[in-house]
């Protein structure tokens, strides 16, 4: 009997010395993370960080860091809402799996079974392409193609943008490449409302968000308001971090409109990691969804990593539905990135450790999530020590010095000593593109100013550059977004067509201003 006691004894006291060992080692690792995360806010300059790591099933962290917004002295914690931008994709690449188990939709019909009004340039590719490929980047149309008809805010309604790519041309065949796009993620909604007979926003609340308890996320770039436990976004305006305006329109919600927390995306990586279980036998999906959301579809292209990040080297990168898998250090990633005016976000599973991260961020530095990503990735693999905070800074230094060297070298070769061919009342007029609308150039106190119409925000000052490229220099200064406009002449004198593009190779590529025709309205 004293025996077993003593065995008894025994076995107690080294099960309670392995919790405190674990205990210890679970705050070790915590007090590494709090320090990953506090010297990303310090680095680059961000002001807050919504973070969420679960595994096996269970939430390990859900924790806010910093601020609310430069200046204030409001904490961000594991209810603040920050906007996630793309990474909703993945939960539009989810309502349409619910709607296949539902066997009201196929992935692999065309999506004119479903809308019928619906086209693109090529009569070929509307015939063909179907509701997968709405969601896997390789339709053929160019990178951010069609964005401008929604970015920055414009009058065109979520039906009218879906008109209207019937005039976008593609830029290369169907399916013959990777070319991320926005634009079919919003076909994609209007795919589930013609289907389901609910808006995407209602849908994706009451059979996704609800259903798994994200009871405080909204789906609409309009919930997050003020007054509300809300992060607010900030992004680098001349060289200074500061305050910027919400993105203000819900045209494009399908592809990015959910704001949400740690507390709540810890929630939904564990439904995803659990093959859309939410708890005992209740599912919201069933793990032959999982399979087709995990799924490479589109191969992306990949070379080395920059030396850098010598440790991100690849031997598999692709996308899938409304995920991008790739594989990190022999594991494979099921991850995600978001970006809007102000905010930066990224989600990753590991599928063979039933590990998810979520880093949500309200600056525009995608420097600070991938640091706090691949640090916790790291500690969970049992990886080589990298300090990726140092690793990206480097990296930003060598990527601002050559941004700013483009810049200059532009600059620089301008002829300034070059005129006009015409007076600058001859550049005015109505100007429109088949696919965008009408750009309107007016001469007021003598000086150039344009105005995009369907875009408000778009209007300012054309500034003379060479020759007949001005610069059109928007009156926002948030927009970031500055573009060339070139006239084309006619033999007789007159403008035969204007084109645009960027100035800086740091543009955002939604501001897809290259793709432009634009031709002098009929008068």
């Amino acid at each position: 009997m004293r025996r077993h006691f003593k065995i008894r004894l025994t076995i107690g006291i080294l099960l309670l010395a392995l919790a405190a060992t674990n205990a210890l080692a679970q705050k070790v690792a915590m007090d590494k993370i709090d320090a990953v995360v506090e010297r990303t806010l310090a680095a680059f300059e961000v002001p807050g960080i919504s973070l969420a790591i679960v595994k096996d099933g269970r939430v390990i962290v859900a924790n806010g860091y910093g601020l609310k917004a430069i200046g204030s002295q409001e904490k961000v914690d594991a209810r603040t809402l920050f906007g996630i931008a793309s990474n909703t994709k993945a939960f539009t690449a989810t309502a349409l799996g619910l709607l296949v188990e539902e066997g009201k939709i196929e992935w692999d019909a065309p999506v004119i079974r479903y809308l019928p009004w619906f086209q693109l340039s090529d009569p070929y590719v509307t015939r063909e392409i179907t509701v997968r490929d709405l969601l896997v980047h390789r339709s053929g149309l160019g990178l951010g193609g069609g964005d401008l008809l929604w970015w920055p805010p414009s009058t065109y309604d979520r039906k009218e943008i879906v008109r209207r790519l019937r005039f976008v041309p593609l830029a290369r065949s169907f399916r013959s490449a990777y070319a991320y796009d926005n634009v079919l993620y919003i076909v994609a909604g209007e795919v589930i409302e013609a289907v389901s007979g609910q808006s995407w926003e209602d849908f994706v609340t009451s059979r996704i968000l609800r259903k798994i308890g994200m009871m405080e996320s909204t789906v609409r770039h309009g919930d997050a308001g003020p007054g509300k436990n809300v992060a607010s976004p900030h992004a680098a305006i001349n060289g200074k971090v500061q305050v910027v305006k919400p993105f203000g329109s819900d045209n494009t919600n399908p592809a990015g409109g959910i704001n949400s927390n740690a507390d709540e995306m810890a929630r939904w990586m564990i439904v995803q990691l659990d093959s859309g279980r939410i708890v005992g036998d209740l599912r919201l999906f069933s793990p032959r969804t999982t399979r087709q959301l995990w799924s490479l579809v589109t191969p992306m292209p990949f070379g080395d990593p920059p030396p850098e990040l010598a440790g991100l080297r690849h031997d598999f990168n692709g996308y899938a539905l409304g995920f991008h898998v790739l594989d990190y250090r022999g594991v494979k990633l099921v991850t995600h990135t978001g970006g809007l005016p102000g905010y930066l976000s990224r989600v990753t599973l590991v599928p063979h450790l039933k590990l998810g991260i979520a880093v949500l961020t309200n600056q525009e530095s995608g420097a600070a999530f991938e640091s706090v990503t691949y640090h916790i990735l790291d500690m969970y693999l049992g990886s080589p020590k990298t300090d990726w905070v140092s690793s990206y800074k480097r990296l930003e230094a060598r990527r601002d010095s050559l941004n700013a060297s483009g810049t200059a070298q532009a600059t620089a070769s301008a002829d300034t000593s070059s005129r006009p061919s015409l007076p600058l009342e001859k550049y005015t007029g109505t100007f429109v593109d088949s696919w965008y609308g009408d750009v309107e150039v007016k001469l007021v106190a003598g000086k150039l100013q344009i105005r995009m119409l369907p875009t408000p925000s778009l209007q300012g000052d054309l500034v003379h550059w060479q020759y007949d490229t001005f610069v059109a220099r928007w009156s926002d200064p948030e927009l970031r977004a500055d573009a060339f406009v070139t006239f084309a002449l006619t033999p007789e004198g007159g403008i035969d067509q204007v084109k645009m593009r960027a100035v800086s190779p740091a543009t955002d590529f939604s501001f897809d201003f290259q793709d432009l025709l634009l031709k002098p309205a009929r008068k």
